[in-house]
């Protein structure tokens, strides 16, 4: 089919738009394959819109391959199920409500867990029925604080949300393999060099939970790489091995000491380090510090409670990973406000024992798992200039839990073989959750076994992020000049541009050519566009970054074209006569 540039509904755009920060919300604006709608939302253009369904046509084609079964539910869900699930107050601002005119209340949906569950245990009731694996590509809804970054943070998304449905675990670890084997042929089709990295499973609940990741300099996710092993890890995800307990039988009494002037780690190290009254053998060090951070927990109602976590001086709480551990609630800062609340805290100066629940505060206090039993520690003493040293963990002070959500750092041991780990950013393609029982338990989804006993099922749930796949190909498939689509995805296969004067042979070999290659099934772009001079019909083309580019100017009179491919870097200069069969090869 021959798509005229002369009345596609397209225009590009010289210059970068001011709100876009990344090379792939650049590019698809620049282009003229989105255009920005409201705040996090974003129309389809005809180039775009067809990038988009080839996406999810591999997506569709390879859910199909494995056996499951497509369905498609309404975005406009009601309230009940998500209430059953507790998810109604759990995704607390992140979900858009409504109601109706009857003041029944609404959501758009985010996710569909609740209404997948509802529809299996209104058709299946044996275990006969099962394994079933159902899925649907749909828009979803979530209200971002902070959009960003084009169709990678959006309020509003497409996804591809699979479920699969089993009696027992057995049958879930097979459903749970054969999707993920699915989703290392959509990505690698999709021409997206994917990452599996372990997964918190955060408000989806569930156990075992990987990632795809795209690593990419634009990407929200960091995840580790071991070294050495095949050790993979969203950094939330990241668990430290928790060292051996040491001999604290010769750690002297705790002492507190006048430490004025230290508002930070390294000046009370260095204070430390030049007074005699507690010098070292071994110099005292930020890792010999004990640091107390302060947050509020926000919880759905809009209550808040304190939390305090024990890090080492020379590490930072991350807060992606406190989020992810306390997941559902929210973290926010610990302000002046809930300082003079509590007056007895001193800012800079927070000992373990001025916190723990069993404390007058009441204030929850969890560890690093690196403060393990007999640790010695310089921490504050509760006091304004004062901080104490040798305070043993176990002996001299005790904490309420463990909380793994010191930041990860480059070179930091890997949990598995303790070769270095290095650092990269990603964009999350896809995620997959072992969910268990969760929602089957809450909305009483249940079959007949073989020994017709009640049993509750078994759910898997698997996601693919279609439109920000859109992206992240463009994030990968790109140069200076422009788009360079993978030809799995790409809008157009070739990319016709007559670039002669009026009245010459170009437009007809142009036309000739484009008319041969459609007969072969080849989608192709003509710009025919008038008073379009060539310089912007080759930016244009560049910009929009067709696999193929067959440039029909000056060369005819010598009876040649000039074929670019876009994906190898490559020009060519192919005789007339042989082009299109040339171009239908390239393009096989």
């Amino acid at each position: 089919m021959i798509h005229r540039l002369s009345t596609l509904f397209v225009r590009t755009l010289r210059d970068d738009p001011a709100e876009a920060e990344i090379p792939s919300h650049r590019l698809l604006l620049r282009a003229g394959y989105i255009r920005r709608a409201a705040p996090g939302g974003y129309t389809w253009l005809p180039l775009g819109l067809r990038v988009l369904q080839r996406v999810e046509q591999i997506v569709r084609e390879e859910m199909n391959a494995i056996g499951a079964q497509e369905v498609h539910f309404p975005a406009l869900l009601p309230r009940e199920p998500y209430d059953a699930s507790g998810r109604w107050t759990d995704y607390g601002p992140n979900l858009f409500r409504l109601q109706d005119r009857r003041g029944v209340d609404y959501l758009l949906g985010p996710t569909h867990e609740e209404m997948f569950t509802l529809l299996v245990k209104d058709l299946y009731s044996s275990y006969k029925d099962l394994p079933v694996w159902l899925y649907q590509i749909q828009t979803k809804y979530r209200d971002e604080a902070r959009p960003r970054a084009g169709l990678l943070r959006g309020r509003e998304f497409v996804m591809k949300d699979s479920y699969s449905f089993d009696l027992d675990d057995e049958g879930l670890q097979r459903s749970y393999d054969a999707h993920r084997s699915a989703y290392v042929k959509i990505f690698a089709r999709l021409g997206l060099d994917v990452v599996i990295v372990k997964a918190m499973s955060g408000a989806m609940g569930g156990s075992a939970s990987e990632e795809f990741l795209a690593p990419s300099v634009s990407g929200e996710d960091t995840f580790v790489r071991c070294s050495q092993c095949d050790y993979r890890a969203n950094t939330e995800a990241v668990r430290i091995g928790t060292p051996s307990a040491p001999d604290a039988s010769d750690t002297p009494a705790a002492l507190v000491v006048d430490t004025p002037n230290t508002p930070t780690i390294q000046t009370l190290v260095d204070l430390l380090n030049s007074r005699q009254d507690v010098r070292r053998t071994i110099p005292w060090a930020a890792h010999d510090t004990l640091k107390n951070v302060l947050v509020m927990l926000r919880h759905a109602d809009g209550s808040r409670t304190p939390l305090a976590i024990g890090v080492p001086g020379d590490r930072d709480v991350d807060m992606k990973r406190l989020e992810a551990l306390v997941s559902p609630l929210e973290v926010e800062p610990f302000g002046e406000g809930d300082f003079a609340a509590r007056p007895t805290l001193i800012k800079g100066y927070i000992g373990p024992n001025a916190l723990g629940e069993g404390q007058p505060l009441g204030i929850r206090y969890l560890l690093d798992p690196r403060v393990v039993a007999n640790t010695a520690w310089v921490t504050g003493a509760n006091a304004p200039g004062r901080h104490v040293v040798n305070l043993v963990c176990g002996r001299d002070f005790s904490a309420d839990g463990v909380a793994d959500v010191a930041d990860v750092r480059d070179n930091d041991a890997c949990p598995m073989c303790s070769a270095p780990m290095r650092i990269e950013r990603g964009i999350e393609m896809g995620h997959v959750f072992q969910l268990g029982r969760k929602y089957a338990e809450v909305l009483g989804l249940q079959v007949l076994d073989e020994k017709g006993k009640q049993r509750v099922v078994t759910m898997g749930s698997y996601g693919v992020g279609v439109s920000r796949a859109v992206a992240a190909i463009a994030e990968m498939h790109h140069d200076e000049i422009g788009l360079r689509w993978p030809r799995s995805v790409a809008p157009m296969d070739v990319h016709v541009v007559i670039a002669g004067k009026a009245g010459d042979q170009t437009a007809p070999a142009g036309e000739q050519l484009a008319a041969e290659l459609s007969a072969s099934g080849l989608h192709v772009l003509l710009d025919d566009r008038t008073g379009v001079s060539p310089g912007v019909r080759f930016k244009d083309a560049e910009l929009m970054g067709m696999p193929m580019i067959v440039i029909v100017g000056r060369g005819v009179a010598n009876g040649v074209l000039e074929v670019r491919d876009r994906i190898a870097g490559t020009t060519t200069e192919v005789p007339i006569a042989e082009a299109a069969q040339h171009i239908i090869t390239c393009c096989a």
